[in-house]
């Protein structure tokens, strides 16, 4: 363990301005690195196979994470130690989840090697929230689709924010970016997926008839907070379904309607 006494020391810079979502955002995929946080996260990141660079951590948590320690230790990864203070000034924020690991970001997959007998898959275009993104994993992990699959504009599902939300569940589903958009949905179609594109328009199928008689392999595309799907990512798609709404509400959140939908259209 190396302890670090200054917020401006070096060996950290991983680490540094955690809560600037801009600088982040730009930074982590260029320089090949994510940021896990808690020790429940990191483990099931180590678990995936995902290679650690470093573990950064309070003195009063080296001991409840003994065995984590050891564990990045023994991968050889250097373990960084300091006081509070000293780590909220480097981080932006309290550690208080007690401790957040520098990971190696793993290279993206082909979209065919993702897709391939896949069932189920969930595609996003341009959502912005890191908390949807992490939230749409945990529920294609949770319910039990296959795969993810997100535009070139989409937040990264590797970002900070959006692996705590997932409980750490983006390590275990198989994702990639589908590049060119929204062009790239053709290839879906190709590889043997019916494309649903998830909207409110009244004219659409609604869940309910589409989940009697499930296609066999289908992939659900869900559009941007506020505008939902462009009209490029619509025309692309096989048909069009809508969840039936109440209340004089025109459609939920993006990730509770893709949790809706992925529990409607689960495999028999």
């Amino acid at each position: 363990m190396h302890r670090v006494c200054a917020p401006d020391d070096p060996r950290v810079q991983d680490y540094i301005g955690l809560t600037d979502v801009a600088l982040r955002s730009r930074h982590e995929p260029a320089a090949g690195v994510y940021l896990a946080e808690s020790g429940k996260v990191i483990r099931r990141a180590l678990a995936a196979g995902h290679r650690p660079r470093s573990l950064l951590l309070a003195g009063k948590w080296v001991e409840p994470l003994a065995d984590l320690v050891d564990e990045v230790a023994a991968r050889g990864a250097p373990v960084y130690v300091g006081d509070p203070g000293v780590l909220e000034s480097i981080t932006g924020f309290n550690l208080h989840r007690g401790a957040i690991a520098a990971m190696h970001r793993p290279p993206l997959p082909a979209v065919a090697d993702v897709v391939t007998g896949a069932r189920r898959i969930v595609v996003l275009e341009d959502v912005v929230d890191h908390t949807n993104v992490g939230a749409v994993f945990r529920s294609v992990a949770g319910i039990g689709a296959d795969a993810v699959l997100v535009s070139p504009r989409c937040a990264d599902p590797l970002y900070r924010r959006s692996v705590r939300v997932s409980m750490g569940t983006v390590f275990q589903v198989p994702w990639t970016r589908l590049d060119p958009w929204p062009a790239g949905l053709d290839a879906l179609r190709d590889l043997g997926l019916q494309v649903a594109a998830l909207t409110p328009d009244a004219g659409a199928v609604d869940l309910d008839r589409l989940a009697a008689e499930p296609p066999e392999r289908l992939a659900l595309v869900l559009g941007t907070e506020g505008d939902g799907l462009s009209a490029g990512a619509g025309a692309r798609a096989d048909l069009a379904v809508r969840i039936p709404m109440a209340g004089g509400v025109d459609s939920l959140n993006v990730a509770a309607a893709a949790a809706v939908a992925l529990w409607a259209l689960r495999p028999r």
